[in-house]
């Protein structure tokens, strides 16, 4: 019998109308026509053309059956400006995105007027931007130019600032996935609220849902939440955890609110966190040669931490499979990544050697190759940048 010929055709996923605003009545029309591909003999092009009676009655169906998959073949790309760092990393916990978000790492503090970063984060981001010049210099100053160090210096100075500055990022996501998330965030709203760090996030939330009121992306059938799921980010029993590798993999430990917001963004590792009982800071590892700079700079995150700063410890849940992880090896283990990220992806990988060897799992013999420093030391990685860092590549940098 003769093979047909396969084709690819690209349906029509534009939904802008000239105002602005989301054209939902056709979107919504478009994924009703795609629910009855499942059952019509002639396949899409047939249903194209049915009556819009027809296609209105499978998208009621559809939405108020909770059958919402077909919801999903509708993305949004939304570009969000002055969004919280937070909010930020909420939504970039959930598997179901891309997005392109300006950089924290290497982007210097200029609040504009009205903004919510204060003058003393401004003042101590700008004091320690120079202390960490000076340090890096000094000890780098061989291996970085003057615009590398410059960043770094901006890189850590970034722990002294709030996780609610506002930042921008393009985000795209599913028609289902917003309005999803339009009811998780409902639902945190409407949660007790234990401190200013949880009122604020849901004031920023409400703000959030109000923009996508405008609009017009919210689908109420859609924000039902029948399973009454929650995001992800936060732990409910962070206490219950336990650590375990083997073909799968959990891991407890703390990081800071910033080495989150890097980590989390392997979509196929899942993430939660819990604040400590009490206020706990990551300190730059350039800085612990010297005592003194330590303790200072311990008591200028204590004096703002009424605004959440970014190098603010909290407890950081991370579970997935063993090749996942590897995965993230691959990318955090090099002397370009946050040094905080690529250190804590170091010792979770010596962690599972471990625990592989104790269980005697066959992966113990697989995880060797990944023992040797950076990721260009990997049999299966091509470095297409090296870097010739040595202490980069052995792991041991401190910046």
């Amino acid at each position: 019998m003769e093979q047909m010929e396969m084709n690819v055709e690209i349906l029509p996923n534009y939904f802008l109308r000239k105002d602005g605003t989301f054209d939902k009545r056709e979107a919504l029309l478009l994924c009703g026509k795609i629910a009855g591909v499942c059952y019509n003999r002639e396949g899409f092009h047939d249903l194209m053309y049915e009556a819009i009676s027809t296609t209105q009655r499978r998208v009621n169906r559809t939405l108020n059956s909770g059958h919402h998959s077909v919801y999903d073949h509708v993305n949004i790309t939304f570009n969000i400006t002055n969004i919280p760092k937070i909010l930020a990393m909420v939504l970039n916990n959930e598997k179901q995105y891309t997005t392109s978000e300006k950089s924290a790492r290497y982007t210097p503090v200029e609040p504009k007027e009205g903004s919510i970063i204060t003058q003393d984060e401004v003042s101590l981001y700008n004091k320690w931007i120079n202390i960490f010049k000076t340090k890096i210099k000094a000890q780098y100053g061989h291996i970085h130019n003057d615009d590398k160090i410059e960043k770094l210096a901006q890189e850590n100075s970034r722990y002294l600032v709030t996780v609610f500055m506002p930042t921008n990022m393009i985000y795209t996501t599913s028609l289902r996935q917003i309005n999803y998330l339009i009811s998780w965030m409902q639902k945190y709203i409407e949660q007790p609220k234990k401190d200013v760090f949880q009122f604020k996030l849901a004031q920023y939330m409400k703000d959030f849902i109000e923009c996508l009121y405008r609009k017009n992306v919210y689908v109420e059938e859609l924000t039902r939440n029948e399973k009454q799921r929650e995001l992800s980010l936060f732990s409910k029993n962070m206490q219950d955890k336990r650590e375990y590798y083997y073909d799968s993999y959990s891991t407890i430990y703390e990081g800071s609110l910033a080495q989150l917001a890097q980590a989390h963004r392997h979509r196929t590792i899942h993430y939660e966190m819990a604040f400590l009982e009490n206020d706990q800071f990551f300190v730059p590892p350039i800085l612990m040669d010297e005592p003194t700079l330590v303790l200072e700079w311990l008591r200028d995150c204590h004096s703002i931490v009424e605004v959440m700063p970014q190098g603010q410890l909290v407890t950081i849940s991370e579970q997935g499979k063993y090749e996942d992880f590897i995965l993230k090896a691959k990318e955090r283990l090099c002397s370009a990544a946050q040094l905080e990220v690529c250190n804590q992806t170091k010792k979770t990988l010596q962690a599972m050697k471990a625990g592989l060897e104790a269980a005697n799992h066959p992966l113990q013999y697989d995880i060797v190759k990944y023992m040797n420093g950076a990721r260009c030391t990997f049999a299966d990685f091509t470095c297409s940048s090296p870097c010739h860092f040595d202490e980069g590549i052995a792991l041991t940098r401190k910046i």
